[in-house]
């Protein structure tokens, strides 16, 4: 069974970012060769309305059977605002909360984000497994893409 990588958008942005364009589009590849799949969200589609056109053509343009998308739905928001409630991160973070909530309730096999600052965070990691447990949910592996891609020896 392929895994399941669950994309926040700062992956997609990645891919056009000097400091991250090589690992991210690694990444890529094996979304696009079919090694696994690419998970994102509504809100994903949201905030890419907003990003550049390249990106944006980026995501159009990778392979349909390779993508999942997955609807937001009142338990994923019902997690996501638990997040904030216990203070994992502050509200203004709700998104970036309902990024890993999604990765969660779907059970993804990793959520991968290049936010240093909200999500890939040992200490908001640790927050938010802990509700994630508590609330009767799996641990939730939190990289980014320099954590998981290979490299050749």
């Amino acid at each position: 069974m392929k895994q399941r990588f669950y994309f926040d958008t700062s992956v997609f942005g990645g891919v056009f970012d000097k400091e991250f364009e090589g690992d991210t589009l690694q990444l890529f590849e094996w979304v696009k060769s079919g090694n696994i799949i690419c998970l994102y969200s509504e809100l994903t589609e949201t905030e890419l309305m907003n990003a550049p056109i390249k990106v944006k053509d980026y995501f159009k343009n990778l392979p349909d059977a390779n993508l999942e998308k997955i609807e937001i739905n009142d338990d994923i928001l019902t997690l996501a605002s638990k997040y904030i409630e216990e203070k994992v991160v502050g509200q203004t973070n709700f998104d970036d909360c309902v990024h890993i909530a999604t990765a969660t309730i779907t059970k993804a096999d990793i959520l991968v984000s290049w936010n240093f600052k909200h999500i890939v965070n040992v200490y908001r990691i640790r927050g938010y497994n802990s509700i994630n447990m508590r609330m009767n949910y799996s641990s939730l592996e939190i990289r980014s893409p320099k954590e998981i891609i290979k490299y050749e020896d």
